[in-house]
C-alpha cells in the first residue's frame, strides 16, 4: 500500500469543512474533477465511503469524520515538525543542559540566564544544580552539555575555561567579640564551626585550609547550603567559611572577615 497522501487528506478536510466539492476546489485552487479524484482515491484506499453527496452538498460519513479528525492531528504534528526545523534553520541551538553549583546558581547565574532568554528565546535551557563531582561526571558521560564548577577537578576528557576568581571569607554572629582582622586556621579550629555538606566544593577547600589543625577542638555542624550556613551563623550557632560573593553588600546579623592565608578558588566552565 502506498504511503498516505497529505494532499488527499487536505482535500477531504476541505470538502467536509466547506460542505461541497466546488467550494473545496476553490479553496485549494484545484479543479472540481481533481478534488473528486482525490476523494475517490482515498475511498479506494480504505474501501469505505468517506463522503456522501446530497445535491450540491457534501457530508462526511462516520468513517469520513474519523479520518478528518485523524488528519487534523497529523497536520498539527506536521506544523510542529516545521516549527522545530525552522528554529534550527534560524540559528536556534535546541536544548542545552547546564550543570552548576548551588553557589553559582544562587548568586551569579540568574541575570545571565535572563539575558539568554531575551537574546536567544529559541534555546531551551535546562539548568540543574549538582555537586561539582556530579557535574564532571555528567559532562564526561554527555548527560550535561557543559557545567560551571570550581577547581580543583579531575581534568580527564575535559576542556576547562577559567571564568573568574573568587575567595572564601569567615562569617561570625554580629555580637561576637575579639574577632581578629584576618582569621587564621588556628583561630577557626577553636570555634564552633558550621560547614557545608560533605560533597560541596567549598567543604573540600576548607578541609585543606584547616588540615594542619585536625582534629578540630570543637565539633563541626554540617548544613546543606550556603544560605543555611548564613542563617545559622546569624542565629549565633557558630561561625562558618563561605564564598565572599554570598555576603557581598553585607548580611544582617553577620560580621565578615578575610582569611589568612587567603583561600581563593577558581570558577571554571567545563565541556
Amino acid at each position: 500500500m502506498r504511503s498516505l497522501s497529505l494532499d488527499q487528506l487536505r482535500t477531504l478536510v476541505a470538502v467536509v469543512e466547506h460542505g461541497s466539492f466546488s467550494a473545496a476546489a476553490r479553496r485549494l485552487h484545484l479543479t472540481q474533477p481533481a478534488v473528486s479524484l482525490q476523494i475517490r482515491e482515498l475511498e479506494r484506499r480504505y474501501g469505505l465511503r468517506l463522503v456522501e453527496r446530497q445535491g450540491k452538498q457534501a457530508h462526511a460519513t462516520a468513517p469520513g469524520r474519523a479520518l478528518v479528525e485523524a488528519a487534523q492531528r497529523i497536520f498539527r504534528e506536521c506544523e510542529s515538525a516545521d516549527r522545530a526545523m525552522r528554529r534550527f534553520r534560524d540559528g536556534s541551538l535546541g536544548s542545552v543542559h547546564i550543570g552548576t553549583t548551588l553557589t553559582v546558581l544562587s548568586y551569579l547565574l540568574p541575570p545571565i540566564l535572563r539575558r539568554l532568554r531575551v537574546e536567544h528565546p529559541g534555546i531551551d535551557l535546562y539548568v540543574t544544580q549538582m555537586p561539582t563531582r556530579e557535574s564532571v561526571e555528567g559532562v564526561i558521560d554527555s548527560k550535561v552539555h557543559f557545567a560551571l564548577v570550581t577547581l580543583p577537578i579531575d581534568k580527564r576528557d575535559l576542556t576547562i575555561t577559567p571564568l573568574r576568581e573568587e575567595t572564601l571569607v569567615a562569617i561570625f554572629p554580629a555580637g561576637t567579640r575579639d574577632i581578629p582582622d584576618a582569621v587564621t586556621p588556628e583561630f577557626v579550629s577553636r570555634q564552633p564551626l558550621l560547614m557545608e555538606h560533605a560533597v560541596g566544593a567549598v567543604r573540600g577547600l576548607v578541609n585543606k585550609w584547616l588540615a594542619d589543625q585536625a582534629p578540630l577542638l570543637r565539633a563541626t555542624m554540617h548544613l546543606g547550603t550556603i544560605e543555611a550556613l548564613k542563617t545559622a551563623v546569624a542565629a549565633d550557632l557558630g561561625i562558618s567559611i563561605v564564598p565572599e560573593i554570598s555576603v557581598a553588600g553585607g548580611v544582617p546579623g553577620i560580621i565578615v572577615r578575610p582569611l589568612a592565608p587567603p583561600l581563593p578558588y577558581t570558577l571554571v566552565l567545563i565541556e
